[in-house]
């Protein structure tokens, strides 16, 4: 009989959820590890990694049923199964780990699919969620970096050798801009995700003596941002203007690569979307060639927060 069950893994920069996932669907089991207290030692991380995934089969009792493990991670490689040079990955900053058969090996042979774990998050979205029905569309992930999934006649595009659709390392800042954790300045992952947003609010409270809650964190984060804006803090409303404003300049640019139906917004920052909707769709608009404007949606995941990351990777190994 057809094995009906995979497995899905997001690998994030700071942890690695895990889960069972059905045909409908449904998260059957789900775990969650850390990915930073690996240092660089890959075949730790992938250990610990194997040993929660067994686990997990066992809890939602498919053991012998599952067909199939789906991952994103980060620089996650479709055609190689690899991951090379992740910058938010200890393990992997400085190397390509040949993650998918090391995986495979540790867990009884289970074949193993990797992308990019923002690719993944597209697959879940069409599969699952928002973009379900759409054939072209953006998916990018706002979290401890920025990621990004492109969709055309619903495919996602993988280049000549796995790794298109790095838009979170465009140039937006030319001159004298942020380095950013690939080595390169001036990118979009620099001044965007949480930790771009975090350091975007150091950076002003100390070049202003505007007042602000924020002065009082030790060390402000994203969440201390949006913390300050739901209480209508002017500097922490300031600093979502300008990532939205950002964001919406460079989708713009997107905008006139694939031509998407919607731009679909995923990821932790992506909770943010009462301050960021709007910045957003604004300098999107106010940018983009005449022919798109006010053409392409900006949409917000509609997956179920604690399971689309398993989700997105689990559409996957559906292939497999």
């Amino acid at each position: 009989m057809e094995k009906q069950y995979v497995v899905g893994i997001d690998v994030g920069g700071q942890t690695s959820k895990i889960g069972v996932v059905d045909a409908r669907g449904d998260v059957l089991s789900q775990t969650v590890i850390r990915s930073d207290t690996y240092g660089t030692d890959a075949d730790a991380f992938l250990d610990a990694l194997a040993d929660a995934v067994k686990k997990c089969i066992k809890d939602s009792g498919k053991e012998g049923q599952v067909r199939g493990i789906g991952v994103g991670a980060p620089n996650g490689n479709y055609y190689t199964g690899e991951v090379a040079f992740a910058p938010n990955l200890a393990w992997a900053a400085n190397q390509a780990v040949k993650f998918a058969d090391k995986l495979s090996a540790r867990t009884d042979g289970i074949p193993v699919s990797l992308t990019n774990d923002a690719n993944a998050a597209a697959m879940g979205e069409m599969a699952y969620g928002a973009a379900r029905g759409m054939k072209n569309f953006i998916m990018i992930t706002l979290g401890t970096g920025v990621g990004s999934g492109i969709v055309v006649d619903g495919k996602v595009v993988y280049g000549a050798d796995g790794f298109a659709g790095e838009l979170g390392h465009v140039n937006v800042v030319r001159n004298n801009g942020r380095t950013c954790g690939c080595g390169r300045t001036g990118c979009l992952e620099a001044y965007c995700s949480a930790i771009g947003v975090a350091r975007t609010a150091r950076e002003w409270l100390e070049m202003s003596t505007e007042p602000s809650i924020l002065r009082d964190c030790e060390n402000v984060t994203s969440k201390d941002v949006y913390d300050a804006a739901k209480e209508g803090d002017a500097l922490a409303l300031k600093i979502f203007d300008y990532t939205g404003t950002l964001l919406g300049r460079t989708f713009a640019d997107f905008i006139a690569f694939s031509a998407p139906e919607a731009i679909v917004l995923f990821g932790g920052l992506a909770r943010s979307k009462e301050f960021l909707a709007g910045p957003i769709e604004k300098a999107m608009n106010d940018n983009v060639l005449k022919i798109w404007k006010n053409k392409v949606k900006i949409v917000f995941s509609s997956l179920k927060e604690s399971d689309a990351a398993i989700l997105g990777a689990s559409a996957l190994a559906w292939e497999l």
